[in-house]
């Protein structure tokens, strides 16, 4: 009987150092996963504000009312008249 107890302790105890190990290794994909995530988005962000600058320069030229929420710079416009 002493036996059976002592081998299922010893089963327990090697599950919960799977689990441990299962943990680390769930980190270091996520990790990774977050470094992957960064490089995109410094790799792509130059052409995405690009894309959404030429798109509100578009919209200015053709002098409509949506062209007041254009910003030049990447300062906010309150939309207030004498904010200056």
């Amino acid at each position: 009987m002493i036996d059976k107890l002592e081998a299922f302790i010893a089963t327990r105890a090697a599950k919960r150092d799977e689990r441990g190990a299962s943990a680390v290794e769930y980190g270091l994909l996520i990790a990774g996963i977050a470094a992957v995530i960064v490089v995109a988005v410094f790799a792509l962000g130059p052409v995405v504000k690009e894309a959404f600058d030429d798109t509100c320069k578009s919209i200015k030229d053709n002098s409509t009312d949506i062209a007041k929420n254009c910003t030049d710079g990447g300062t906010a416009d309150t939309g207030e008249e004498g904010s200056e």
